[in-house]
């Protein structure tokens, strides 16, 4: 029985074609050039801070986030960059009544925006706000605390491997890999995550079957 689910943020709930935007507005590079870097080290597995300092080499990213922040361009966050499906799914998951959590690797900042979206869940929170972050065993203790549910009666929702399904897993949680994003798309089919994963789904309103069933 499925208690809870637990959703990641990032290409999960939140596009982020806004987001690498702006880092490139704000570094002086073409967009593209900015998204196809991510998404290469998104192939390699790597983090994506990598793909700025690709152009910056030596790059202090938390200092550039806080200098954008004093500049007036730090982060934005409105319902243009909800997907479609995000609305629809938590609500109907709640319906169910099954308990919702946001739970991703974010800025203290970004959790403010994500609740200033008053989203249907019951529970939003950082890793800077738990001073813990993906993929650690630490992070996913707290997403547990936040569940309230028993690991198998937890699902944790997430398109990376190495951020989400693995680390979940691992942690006791059944997970649901999302095909959506550079890295959704790109290890979908990877045999790894097919064994991971106890379900894989190309949309959120999919979430509300795997309760009903």
């Amino acid at each position: 029985m499925i208690e809870t689910i637990v959703l990641d943020v990032g290409e999960t709930l939140v596009r982020d074609d806004r987001y690498w935007a702006s880092w490139a507005d704000w570094l002086g590079f073409p967009r593209h050039t900015v998204s196809a870097l991510v998404g290469a080290v998104a192939v390699q597995g790597r983090d994506n801070a990598d793909a700025l300092r690709m152009l910056k080499p030596g790059m202090d990213v938390r200092a550039a986030q806080d200098a954008r922040e004093a500049a007036g361009r730090g982060e934005h966050l409105d319902e243009r960059d909800l997907y479609d499906d995000v609305r629809p799914a938590l609500g109907g998951l709640r319906d169910l009544g099954v308990r919702v959590v946001i739970a991703g690797n974010q800025t203290a900042r970004g959790g403010e925006l994500l609740r200033g979206l008053d989203l249907p869940a019951d529970v939003v929170a950082t890793s800077a706000e738990w001073g813990v972050t993906k993929p650690s065993p630490e992070f996913f203790a707290r997403v547990l605390d936040a569940a309230q549910a028993e690991p198998h009666h937890t699902v944790y929702v997430g398109d990376h491997p190495h951020h989400d399904i693995f680390p979940a897993k691992q942690a006791g949680l059944r997970v649901a890999h999302l095909r959506r994003g550079p890295w959704g798309h790109w290890w979908a089919d990877d045999p790894e995550v097919v064994a991971a994963a106890d379900w894989r789904i190309d949309t959120l309103t999919d979430l509300t079957s795997l309760v009903s069933d």
